[in-house]
């Protein structure tokens, strides 16, 4: 029967296969007492299953394939460290032995409560590292009661399965790799759970919370995950299914269409140049941004360098991933921003819990807050200024007092250089995040302080409109063509313009297609944006009549009715 399920996108693309559906083996956990004489038995038991998971964690290790995302071995760690964590590998037993159950029962009871605990958690981020537990559980469970994930169907292609569960865990995706399987939908999940990082890092079609895909789908059935509008349509009938096939066939003709644009210089209509960056999290993205003929790097996050493992990165680890980047990009710009955590991204081990995360101690203030870390980045990011054309920005700034403080711990990370004999750029140009109201509106005093600006528009949105775009009771209402994050944007862009001081916007509306010739016509010359997004924004650059952006763009800054804002965009883009 044709029905349709909607879920939230975590990576776009279409796919068309047959399900594989994938169990869940804590849903099938039962619950009965042990003989006294037992018990002892019953944990070894229990151990042995944790020792099994053990082995396949080495095992899933061993396998990454050449090439993979960093991050697939760093989420290994992660999963390797829950497991051995005294809450899920001891407690459990402790139950056994008071109440006489069996282990599964034990460590169902034991995974409830700390999901309970995670549930209470303010930070969105680490509220969703529930997910991972769940996940290390799962496999002890299908250890202890002898199951394993269902082998797939025998189908011509692999890439043609499309994986159905009610969660998946990060080595779980790293084995769909090896398979080459064609996407995924699973019941439960959020944007920013390291499912969904590891399928977008994949490319792969992923569809989260469809809520009840795995008991309404069957095994081999033919589905359709379309990652652009975020449904699956479930035995499509064929009309449907046509379509969607000529819908798969032109979005290929397209992405083999843009790559020709690779070489090809941007510049509007009238011959106005633009600048595209790529935005990168790891220096294993470089592939990608080279690829897409980018020309530089706008916006290196490094916080992920620190992400998802137990220790800091020291300098010399800093250093080496900088280079590397600096190295690949031959010259081209690497703007690199300084460490941002808080909020929806936390360092391991980080006890701080705060009221309001978003507003705490996060970015420049966590740097700042930390001056030996801080000290660190500076210095590696120094000695890696050598081999190629680095750019520092500073994020989140608020207060013109944060800029000095940074220029100060800049100019001693320098000295402590110069001491030990090490060589780095004579200059380096350093710039500084606008994202938060408060800097867009006095925007004169960091252009007095700073070498260039990058514009934040997804923070600054989340800020101007009072809204946690985490949270998915108010995320509909996160709006970039709000009125007044129009005329901010516009402002912020205009007031740099007139300065002489470059800006480029490296958020969300950079990517968007809809919003390019609507920053054109702001006066905006400089976006950077994920490397797959690039040419397409290169197409739309080329194919643009600036004067007409212009008077268009006015009109849309003089409209206060969304109604009649969203009818001059869809005008802009026809």
């Amino acid at each position: 029967m044709n029905f349709v399920l909607h879920g939230a996108s975590v990576s776009a693309g279409i796919t068309i296969g047959h399900a594989h559906l994938v169990s869940t083996a804590r849903l099938e956990v039962g619950h009965y007492a042990i003989a006294e004489d037992a018990v002892e038995d019953e944990i070894a038991r229990f151990n042995v299953a944790v020792g099994r998971v053990r082995d396949e964690f080495a095992a899933i290790e061993s396998h990454i394939p050449p090439g993979s995302p960093a991050e697939f071995g760093a989420l290994i760690n992660v999963h390797r460290m829950i497991l051995e964590d005294s809450t899920l590998s001891q407690v459990p037993q402790d139950l056994v032995r008071e109440r006489r159950c069996n282990a599964e029962w034990a460590l169902v009871q034991q995974m409830e409560r700390l999901v309970e605990q995670f549930d209470s958690i303010d930070d969105p981020y680490l509220r969703e590292r529930k997910a991972d537990v769940e996940q290390v559980v799962e496999r002890v469970l299908k250890a202890l009661m002898g199951t394993d994930t269902p082998p797939a169907p025998q189908l011509a292609e692999e890439k043609n399965l499309i994986v159905v569960a009610h969660d998946l865990a990060p080595a779980d995706m790293i084995l769909f790799k090896r398979h080459h399987f064609g996407g995924f939908v699973t019941d439960v999940g959020g944007v920013t759970s390291h499912t969904a990082i590891l399928a977008r890092s994949l490319g792969i079609p992923a569809l989260v919370g469809l809520h009840h895909a795995r008991h309404m789908i069957r095994e081999g059935e033919l589905v359709i995950v379309d990652g652009v509008q975020g449904v699956m349509i479930v035995d499509p009938d064929p009309i449907v299914l046509n379509e969607y096939q000529l819908r798969q066939s032109q979005l290929e003709i397209e992405r083999q269409k843009l790559k020709r644009l690779r070489t090809t210089r941007a510049a509007t209509l009238d011959g106005t140049p633009v600048e595209l960056f790529a935005n990168i999290e790891l220096p294993q993205d470089i592939a990608q941004v080279l690829e897409a003929g980018a020309q530089g790097v706008g916006l290196f996050r490094t916080e992920f360098l620190f992400m998802n493992r137990k220790d800091l990165p020291d300098e010399d680890e800093q250093f080496e991933a900088y280079r590397d980047v600096a190295q690949a990009m031959e010259g081209r710009p690497v703007v690199l921003r300084t460490l941002d955590v808080g909020a929806d991204k936390a360092l391991h081990g980080d006890g701080h819990v705060m009221p309001n995360p978003a507003m705490g101690l996060r970015a420049i203030r966590y740097c700042l807050a930390e001056p030996q870390m801080f000290l660190a980045q500076l210095r590696a990011i120094l000695r890696a200024s050598s081999y190629g054309e680095l750019r520092i920005l500073l994020p989140m700034l608020v207060h013109p007092h944060e800029v000095e403080q940074a220029l100060t711990l800049l100019r001693q990370a320098k000295q402590q250089l110069d001491e030990r004999g090490v060589p780095y750029a004579a200059s380096i140009p350093v710039g500084g995040m606008i994202e938060i109201p408060a800097a867009a509106l006095a925007l004169p005093i960091f252009m007095r302080r700073l070498d260039f600006l990058s514009l934040g528009t997804n923070d600054l949105i989340q800020y101007t409109l009072a809204i946690d775009r985490a949270d998915d009771a108010v995320a509909h209402l996160y709006d970039p063509l709000h009125p007044a994050v129009l005329q901010l944007v516009a402002r912020t862009i205009q007031t740099a313009n007139r300065a002489g001081t470059p800006l480029a916007v490296c958020g969300e509306m950079a990517g968007d297609l809809a919003l390019t010739r609507l920053l054109l016509g702001f006066g905006l010359r400089n976006f950077s944006m994920h490397p797959t997004q690039l040419l397409a924004i290169k197409e739309r650059v080329l194919k643009t009549d600036l004067a007409q952006t212009r008077t268009l763009t006015q009109r849309v800054l003089r409209s206060d009715d969304p109604g009649r804002i969203r009818e001059l965009i869809a005008k802009l883009n026809s």
